[in-house]
């Protein structure tokens, strides 16, 4: 496919950005000479996709590979779907735009099971056929890895091969089986399935019979003679060897998380009886306070993030927590970098860290205290007090934050209306002790209806039902209706279906193909899930929703994941189940006391945490200080072409920031807490309009040559964005503000022949219409603020804008309103804003002009 095709349908979609792949750090091969072309797909929006650190550690290791090139492809938003369909381009991978149906292999992560449709709209706009038993060795091989495969059984059809645990080495053994597999002339594709089967962790769906028993239960069994129905996950033991991604790519546009991002620490120990992740990831396994720095050493020149997050299930647990972010600190607020803790736990808010904390750039602060009385927190083993709670947001307010956090679930076993009443209580201490002068500080209340998931000692229990799940949301949302306190909440219909899938087993591809064909796509976005589609394919395919939501389990049942096996033993979830309702706590085996959960075998597998070192925390790691007494400025021009038209203008603005953060230049930075870099943009450029001259204003330092200013911006900058110019200035610069702007416009197909006939008598006013930023209706003459429109030849004509306007017009805007073309067709004009050219020929008369050229 030609790279033409797809930037003829980029000029329509709303953010072009996403589809480019020519991010910073990303890889490109030459696809001759690797014999392995895999895509690593994620079924989501980009700019979720994008802030999945599994999938950057995967598309690291398996780069790293001399034989095999992996891409990515992210869902396409509802915009860019639509242009797929009408113009019969098929989806692509992003650096190299292949077809995915040429690819070998496609591996999705399975993060959340309201993505599942998303997965059937990817293969289907690359035309490959969903279900496995479908596909023939002309399509590439279909797998997936991620926590929803800790039940695989409702996507289970769809995929040839399913990953169960920690995916660094096990990508790269069943890479290397296919590259084998392919060079030994073999085309029997369960020849190969055969092979990914001996691996550890590795479930081959087509391998195994399905049946259902008399009371419904889905049974499996497997269909060669001996071997084990057991899929045991893999489990990384020590992330210190573990590859790393220290070139991490860095997004185009706003991800949700938009920093450098450092894995402390994989596991949790604390035992909360709802939480997954918390099962699934055992054992805990930290890295050293050495092997992050190092990877945060390389890291940041190579991406020029001002920000570093430390990520793990309780980075508040992790063992060197102070002494990383003291010596972090030391290295890095010299750099204007800062250290983000997404949240702490509360009760572990030491003295040493919270003056640690203090220094750290505060966002939200988040809390999850789950429950709102404590004897439901023991249900749950939540070991954390009321004191603890309001201890914590008191500090946190204490210590600069402006927005708290707080996150609940609706429907825990054995939750009373007490329960309920108790979360509103614990709100109205919270939101009655904030300190004096704390009143513009916001409470953020965040409420779910519990979902009980497989492996943890909650997978019996039943989901309330949708009615009760409304109405305790709906009281809860009445009763806080206080000030300084914002409430929300995930609708209970999107839980109900989680809670389906969740726990669900194979009877429910069909559900899922049903309720795509009916138009179903991101299903966990508020504004496109459609519940009255999904329920007509629930009745139209005679699921049982209660079945596999509302209806209580025995301990005894077969369950759909039995054949799963996390490491936890069924014996300790069941004494964790009983224990729920003993109100009996279990302790964080952190603190010394193994609690038998059956995932530890202490030869190869065990916790590996690291204690505190005053002697890591004086390890510096320099830093180029600042001086902000003395500074020169810039005068720097640049040219937006080519890919970068698709860049709107606070996208450029992030780009060139941290291109310049990579280049090592000595930028000056405001006062304040929040610095922020001294450069400033003259005209803003919106999307979709190329420039041959634009200018910024940068104060540095230190004095750099101009010319080696040049040279290190455009080693940094993506393909499209090229200095130009450089020149110093000695006094203070203002914008240039000009009094018109010119604009060279190219429409595709001859369209001004087409237009002549209705120019020819234009009336003396033509208005448009615009909402100002206080939200009026307003109405502009066009023929005022247009000052010359010179067409060239059949399809490119100049045009000559005033900016003595309120209201910024636009090119796009003269050729909807004035040429009346439709918005399709503007948006597929090349336009580019011009240097100082004589445009007008001395007329004024814009109207006239056209005659004139016509």
């Amino acid at each position: 496919m030609t790279i033409k095709l797809v930037q003829d349908i980029l000029n329509l979609v709303e953010k072009p950005s996403r589809y480019l792949g020519t991010e910073i750090n990303t890889k490109t091969k030459d696809l001759q000479q690797v014999p392995l072309h895999m895509c690593l797909a994620f079924p989501d929006l980009y700019e979720i996709g994008t802030s999945h650190f599994g999938m950057q550690i995967l598309y690291h290791i398996l780069n790293e590979h001399p034989m095999i090139y992996a891409e990515r492809a992210y869902a396409p938003a509802t915009d860019m779907e639509y242009h797929l369909r009408r113009t019969g381009i098929p989806f692509f991978s992003l650096e190299s735009k292949t077809p995915l149906k040429n690819m070998d292999i496609i591996g999705f992560s399975l993060l959340y099971e309201l993505s599942y449709t998303n997965i059937l709209n990817m293969l289907d706009l690359s035309g490959i056929p969903f279900f496995a038993s479908e596909r023939d060795e002309t399509y590439p091989l279909i797998i997936a890895g991620g926590p929803c495969t800790c039940n695989p059984e409702p996507i289970a059809d769809f995929f040839d091969a399913i990953v169960i645990g920690d995916g660094e080495s096990i990508i790269i053994k069943m890479s290397e089986a296919w590259i084998s597999w392919k060079q030994s002339g073999k085309k029997d594709k369960d020849e190969l399935l055969k092979t990914w089967s001996d691996l550890e962790g590795v479930y081959i769906p087509s391998f195994y019979e399905i049946g259902y028993d008399a009371n419904g239960f889905q049974t499996i069994s497997s269909l060669f003679i001996g071997k084990e129905c057991s899929i045991k996950r893999i489990i990384e033991r020590d992330l210190e060897i573990l590859p790393f991604p220290d070139k991490p790519i860095v997004p185009y546009g706003r991800p949700i998380h938009d920093r450098l991002r450092l894995e402390v620490a994989r596991g949790c120990t604390r035992g909360c009886r709802f939480c997954q992740a918390g099962m699934i990831y055992r054992p805990v396994r930290e890295r050293s306070v050495e092997k992050l720095l190092s990877i945060a050493s390389t890291s940041i020149p190579q991406t020029g993030y001002e920000d570093i997050s430390l990520l793990s299930l309780s980075t508040g647990d992790y063992g060197c927590l102070s002494c990383l972010m003291q010596t972090l600190m030391e290295k890095y607020a010299r750099e204007h970098i800062a250290i983000s803790l997404p949240s702490v736990r509360a009760g572990t808010l030491t003295p040493e860290l919270m003056h640690l904390i203090k220094k750290v750039r505060k966002t939200g602060f988040t809390i999850a205290p789950e429950a709102g009385t404590q004897r439901l927190r023991d249900v749950i083993n939540k070991d954390i007090t009321e004191e603890e709670i309001t201890a914590t947001v008191s500090q946190a307010f204490e210590m600069g934050w402006q927005i708290i956090k707080l996150y609940f679930m609706t429907g825990l076993p054995t939750e009373t209306e007490e329960d309920l009443r108790g979360i509103i209580d614990l709100i109205n201490v919270l939101r009655k002790g904030k300190a004096k002068g704390q009143r513009f500080r916001k409470i953020n209340v965040s409420v779910t209806t519990f979902i009980p998931k497989p492996h943890v000692p909650f997978q019996w229990a039943n989901q309330i039902s949708l009615v009760q799940a409304k109405e305790n949301i709906q009281r809860l949302k009445r009763d806080l209706k206080m000030p300084g306190i914002d409430f929300k909440w995930q609708i209970p219909e999107i839980s109900q279906l989680e809670g389906l899938f969740a726990r669900g087993d194979r009877r429910l591809s069909r559900l899922i193909v049903a309720a795509y064909q009916k138009g179903c796509r991101f299903d966990s976005w508020t504004d496109q899930f459609q519940y009255s589609k999904w329920m007509e394919a629930i009745d139209e395919n005679e699921i049982d929703i209660d079945f596999f939501t509302t209806r209580q389990r025995d301990v005894n049942e077969i369950l759909p994941w039995n054949h799963i096996h996390s490491g936890v033993t069924k014996e300790y979830l069941i004494n964790e189940w009983k224990n729920a309702f003993q109100r009996k706590i279990t302790e964080d085996c952190r603190k010394g006391v193994c609690n038998d959960c059956g995932v530890c075998d202490f030869q190869n597998i065990e916790p590996r945490v690291f204690n505190d070192s005053r002697k890591q925390a004086s390890i510096v790691l320099g830093g180029v200080p600042t001086n902000n007494s003395y500074h020169l400025m810039y005068r720097i021009r640049y040219s937006k072409k080519d890919q970068a038209k698709y860049f709107g203008h606070l996208e450029m603005v992030s780009l060139i920031f941290r291109a310049i953060r990579r280049a090592g230049i000595p930028v000056l930075y405001s006062e304040g807490f929040h610095p922020k870099p001294r450069v400033s943009f003259d005209d803003p450029i919106p999307l979709g309009i190329e420039s041959y001259s634009e200018v910024f204003t940068i104060r540095l330092t230190e004095h750099l040559k101009p010319s080696d200013i040049i040279t290190k911006l455009n080693q940094q900058l993506p393909d499209g964005i090229r200095i130009l110019d450089c020149t110093v200035s000695a006094s203070k610069i203002h914008s240039e503000k000009k009094s018109e702007t010119h604009y060279e416009v190219t429409l595709p197909n001859n369209r001004i022949d087409q237009i002549k006939m209705d120019m020819l008598n234009p009336s003396d006013q033509i208005m448009m219409e615009y909402m100002d930023k206080k939200g009026a209706l307003k109405k502009i003459n066009l023929t005022d603020i247009v000052k010359n429109i010179d067409i060239l030849d059949a399809n490119r004509m100049n045009i000559v804008i005033r900016n003595d306007s309120e209201k910024t017009i636009r090119p796009f805007d003269i050729l909807t309103h004035m040429f009346m073309l439709s918005e399709q067709e503007a948006r597929q004009a090349k336009i580019i804003k011009v240097i100082n050219a004589d445009l007008t020929k001395g007329q004024d008369d814009p109207l006239k002009c056209i005659k004139n050229s016509l």
